[in-house]
């Protein structure tokens, strides 16, 4: 099986890509079989065509990308996800990447009572997450949107489970503290 590493910015010069470079450097170093879903170097468009909204609910797509990304999802073992915070969430290209890729009979089986999750052969995920406010802030008076939501509605409902998130506030993070979650990746 694959990692497959999820990647959200747009800017080579933020904290983001230097996550996405030393995640990268790393796999290579273990000599671990990747690839990288570049949401913005894909011009992947989170928006829903009318369309493909009109297939949704048999669970199909017009977006070849989506297609794309639903078979590099089915071959994934382990899953990275980079991203920044941005107003308390991921930015809007992370929700249009599931609220696009993740359709019924690729991500999930509604036949039941409940969703069945049907990405059960991603045995493990890492958030890898970067924001501007105090990761306390973020789960204490914002509700820990990558928490509640993230990863115990969507990513739970989908199949994936075994999910660490990691968070750096990059404002206020010293170069040392950068380095350090540099290395502990």
């Amino acid at each position: 099986m694959i990692t497959t590493i999820i990647y959200a910015h747009p800017w080579e010069g933020s904290f983001n890509h230097a996550i996405l470079s030393n995640l990268i450097t790393r796999l290579k170093n273990e000599q671990k079989e990747y690839q990288l879903i570049d949401l913005n170097k894909d011009q992947f468009n989170p928006v829903f065509s009318e369309k493909d909204l009109a297939l949704f609910s048999k669970g199909d797509t017009t977006d070849p990308l989506v297609k794309q990304y639903q078979k590099m999802l089915g071959e994934t073992s382990e899953l990275y996800i980079i991203a920044p915070t941005w107003w308390y969430e991921f930015p809007a290209i992370i929700k249009g990447f599931f609220d696009k890729v993740m359709l019924k009979n690729s991500a999930y089986d509604d036949s039941g009572l409940s969703l069945k999750g049907l990405f059960t052969n991603i045995k493990k995920t890492t958030i890898l997450n970067t924001g501007t406010a105090p990761k306390w802030y973020l789960t204490v008076v914002k509700g820990n949107y990558v928490k509640s939501v993230f990863i115990k509605g969507t990513l739970k409902d989908v199949g994936i489970k075994n999910v660490k998130w990691k968070y750096i506030d990059v404002k206020t993070a010293s170069k040392n503290k950068r380095e350090q979650f540099l290395a502990n990746i």
